[in-house]
């Protein structure tokens, strides 16, 4: 990853956020949509309250039972869209919560993905983490509950791990708003291009996979020219993932509806 990838980390208690104002529930004008994502019980909804001034606007997914919750932020005159997605713990559709969160980061194209992971059991989250960069080349990996971690003796050397997954990585206490300016700076600078992620992805594919992967993703690619990460399509097509098949037949699978 390029332009000093764990940047924000750097200027750690030099920061502030005076150009950040909270906008609670103002989501209809926006420059960037920011999706917030992770495993239940990191501190996501903390996260989130801490961005847009302890206020949500909610309702359900369309079609869905799934709960909704969008607010917003403004920072250095750009107007941030933040959508809380559902705590999951994979991205590969086997419930509603899950399929939700990955049509959201996979066809609702998000500008920047926020990754909530619990910093005193980094281990747990990490496959979350692997399955979203598998999906977005934009994230951020928001180490939550930093103090957690720090009283039961846990030491994360982020510029390691940021150089590891490819992203930026900026360790938060969430509650104690510890960390937040970072954050806020660190998805500013992704939405702007000032931060150029280059995420971990699967390597040492099989030749026989490798090229069926590559023929499908160019098929897809072509029907579809605006599609998101047809790579990664064409991997659950030949896993027969039944939603994806589904939006293909529908259509959605090239549309902004989630």
């Amino acid at each position: 990853m390029e332009n000093k990838p764990n940047s924000a980390c750097e200027t750690c208690g030099l920061f502030n956020a005076d150009g950040l104002k909270k906008l609670g529930v103002k989501t209809d004008d926006f420059d960037f949509v920011v999706a917030l994502a992770g495993n239940p019980n990191t501190g996501k909804s903390t996260v989130f309250n801490a961005l847009t001034g302890l206020r949500q606007h909610t309702g359900n997914w369309p079609g869905k039972t799934v709960l909704r919750a969008e607010g917003a932020f403004e920072y250095n005159q750009q107007k941030y869209k933040l959508v809380d997605l559902p705590g999951t713990y994979s991205l590969l559709s086997t419930s509603e919560d899950e399929e939700v969160a990955r049509n959201f980061i996979l066809f609702g194209k998000p500008t920047v993905t926020v990754i909530v992971a619990d910093a005193s059991r980094l281990e747990r989250n990490l496959n979350l983490v692997l399955q979203i960069l598998e999906i977005t080349n934009n994230a951020v990996l928001c180490l939550n509950l930093i103090d957690e971690a720090e009283r039961n003796n846990i030491k994360i050397d982020t510029r390691i791990l940021s150089k590891d997954l490819g992203i930026p990585v900026v360790p938060t206490s969430a509650r104690f708003q510890k960390g937040i300016p970072e954050l806020i700076q660190t998805i500013s600078e992704l939405a702007n291009g000032k931060i150029q992620c280059k995420p971990r992805r699967i390597k040492n594919i099989p030749k026989n996979i490798e090229n069926s992967v590559q023929k499908l993703s160019d098929s897809l690619t072509k029907e579809y020219p605006n599609i998101s990460n047809s790579r990664w399509i064409a991997f659950r097509l030949l896993e027969g993932d039944t939603q994806i098949i589904e939006a293909l037949k529908t259509g959605n699978i090239a549309t902004n509806e989630y």
